[in-house]
């Protein structure tokens, strides 16, 4: 394995790939254009580094792309046309057309490529899936303080993808309508924003996200027919209320709800997506978070920000920068 990027994500896919070394995976490489982070991690963990990515040669076999977005085609195409499969931190690229490129390349060469939406393989959105029946209004909160990183694009594909991508792989219906509203604050991009989704399901969705916050929340919530379920990402924790008509007799301040909550199996979600990863790349599977996920994920953050311009140029806020 080798991480492209020695940032703080890919810090943090070297020291998880360390750790899975007893799984058969070797760090064989940290590269970065900047030598004296490249050299701080592959101190830290014990590889070789590298300047660029013809120095990796044959030596590996798939790799975390861990770069600034406005890269991810140019490296992720690069790896590809070296045979190397690859995982590509979230959002996928930029544009669709840069997204659709990548899906081209990864066609025509064969790789293996995993997008990294993280949240897929948290323990509490795992042990949600199973009691899936037909969402109909979700309420979801990402906030986070400010942290000078990941500035050279929106809160909307920094933070709220995350929750975008969750919710999408739940409803799994076209989305209908988005309303948004977003500001800077710090930065000239948007740093908090607010949306409402309408899918053609009926189901309706409300996103907050803020990297300008005084807190940091992670929660999903979302009903149901008979069932309110509610996720605290953070604390890898689900709570399942339930209509149960025998809880009427109970002492309870919710006459008629029956709470549960289902079994979680601790794990850090990034150890569960590379070895996730890995596993597709022994094997030659398809993996849990594919291409065509990534890429329906951007195009409704991309919709979103569309929706953000178009709210601020009607109501005369002409800040939000395009992306």
């Amino acid at each position: 394995m080798a991480v492209i990027g020695a940032g703080a994500f890919g810090r943090n896919h070297a020291r998880v790939y360390r750790q899975l070394q007893a799984e058969g995976a070797e760090l064989a490489a940290i590269v970065d254009t900047d030598s004296a982070r490249a050299a701080a991690v592959s101190r830290e963990f014990g590889c070789p580094q590298c300047l660029s990515l013809s120095e990796l040669g044959g030596r590996v076999d798939a790799a975390s792309v861990a770069v600034p977005t406005v890269d991810h085609l140019k490296v992720a195409r690069a790896l590809m046309e070296a045979g190397i499969d690859v995982l590509i931190e979230k959002p996928l690229a930029p544009s669709l057309a840069e997204a659709d490129e990548i899906i081209s390349v990864a066609q025509r060469t064969g790789r293996v490529v995993q997008v990294g939406h993280l949240e897929r393989f948290n323990p509490a959105v795992r042990a949600t899936v199973p009691l899936l029946t037909k969402p109909m209004f979700f309420e979801v909160h990402r906030l986070s303080v400010f942290t000078p990183r990941s500035l050279d694009i929106d809160v909307i594909l920094d933070l709220m993808i995350h929750d975008l991508d969750v919710v999408l792989s739940f409803v799994n219906s076209p989305v209908k309508e988005i309303r948004a509203v977003g500001l800077p604050i710090l930065t000239p991009r948007v740093d908090i924003a607010n949306v409402r989704m309408e899918f053609e399901s009926g189901c309706v969705a409300n996103f907050t996200a803020s990297r300008v916050s005084t807190e940091r929340v992670r929660k999903l919530r979302f009903f149901q027919p008979q069932q309110y379920i509610s996720i605290d990402y953070s604390r890898q924790d689900v709570m399942v209320f339930t209509v149960d008509p025998s809880a009427a007799a109970k002492a309870s301040p919710n006459p008629g709800i029956g709470m549960q909550k289902p079994p979680v199996v601790s794990e850090e979600p990034l150890h569960a997506e590379l070895r996730s990863f890995l596993d597709a790349v022994r094997h030659r599977t398809r993996p849990q978070v594919p291409l065509e996920d990534g890429r329906r994920a951007l195009a409704v953050a991309l919709d979103v920000l569309s929706e953000i311009r178009e709210h601020s140029r009607r109501v005369g806020l002409d800040t939000v920068r395009k992306t």
